[in-house]
């Protein structure tokens, strides 16, 4: 097997890696936009997140010489796919709100079934019975978790499905964008027009007098909790986008579920949500999940190569 043949052979793994990393920090977004005031509108917030993402992103993007002018269509891909993400923000914040980060996260973890499909249908990309069952399992191991309960929250609990919604769309586009498109500049431009289309709608609030999008000024210990939301989003969603790179959505939509894990670790020490034994049994079962997600790939993707010449026979 040649360097080459081992590299490709293991794009898949290192975007599962990346996976996992992403699996990690992400929670952190949430767990600052919990701390947040009470009265912190969600599109501030939102308007926080991608406001440092879009400045961190473009000014390394132009040291590095990686800028381009975009035309037409690709601002329009941008504003769209910047405009899903902010509808899932927007979304998923007003939930951590109101309840516990674990509740939110298992409702909102119907996302990697949606993903699944989604890819099949608008991607092509084949899913096998293993995965599909990876998936099911994980999402077991998520309700596990977290027990969510409809009757508890009432409406509320809508808001996480409706995020799951928009945040697959959005990992559709960056799967289909991030093809044929540098990471950071991906990331940097989808941000700034997340950023176009979030000012207006604050300057609107006033005017139109709804609570989300009326902006105050932040007070204390908000605006360590604001440059946060921004700084784990950068981390975050770069992992999460070079690893949509190197892998199908298949194959890492699984690996979503291990997001559960963390939110769980840090709604225990930061919010003192203690976990009990069967958010313990629900937490093995995702990662178990996860692990035969890695191994199994490695397996299909090595086993798939041609012999290096000289080899065969």
């Amino acid at each position: 097997m040649t360097t080459a043949q081992i590299e490709t052979a293991d794009a898949p793994v290192r975007g599962i890696v990346l996976m996992i990393g992403f699996g990690i920090v992400g929670p952190f977004i949430d767990m600052f936009a919990k701390l947040t005031s009470p009265g912190m509108p969600v599109g501030e917030i939102a308007l926080a997140r991608f406001l440092v993402q879009s400045a961190v992103l473009l000014a390394f993007a132009y040291w590095r010489g990686w800028l381009h002018r975009p035309g037409l269509r690709e601002i329009c891909l941008h504003l769209l796919r910047g405009g899903v993400l902010v509808v899932a923000t927007m979304l998923i914040v007003a939930a951590f709100k109101v309840m516990p980060l674990a509740d939110t996260l298992a409702i909102f973890f119907v996302m990697p079934m949606i993903v699944t499909l989604m890819g099949a249908v608008f991607l092509g990309e084949p899913v096998g019975w293993r995965r599909i069952l990876a998936s099911l399992v994980g999402f077991g191991g998520a309700l596990l978790v977290i027990q969510p309960s409809f009757g508890t929250f009432g409406f509320t609990a809508v808001l996480p499905l409706l995020a799951a919604v928009f945040f697959a769309t959005y990992l559709i586009l960056t799967r289909r964008m991030g093809r044929r498109m540098n990471q950071v500049v991906l990331q940097a431009y989808t941000a700034t027009g997340a950023v176009a289309l979030i000012v207006p709608m604050l300057a609107l609030g006033p005017i139109i007098g709804w609570q989300p999008i009326v902006p105050i000024v932040p007070v204390g210990m908000d605006w360590v909790w604001l440059m946060g939301v921004g700084l784990s989003t950068v981390v975050a969603h770069m992992l999460l986008s070079y690893a949509f790179a190197m892998a199908s959505i298949a194959i890492l939509a699984p690996l979503q579920y291990l997001e559960i894990v963390s939110a769980t670790i840090i709604g225990y020490l930061v919010f003192n949500d203690l976990p009990n034994a069967l958010t313990f049994l629900g937490i093995a079962i995702i990662v178990s999940s996860g692990i035969y997600i890695f191994f199994r790939e490695r397996q299909v993707s090595r086993a798939s190569l041609p012999p290096a010449p000289g080899r065969a026979g």
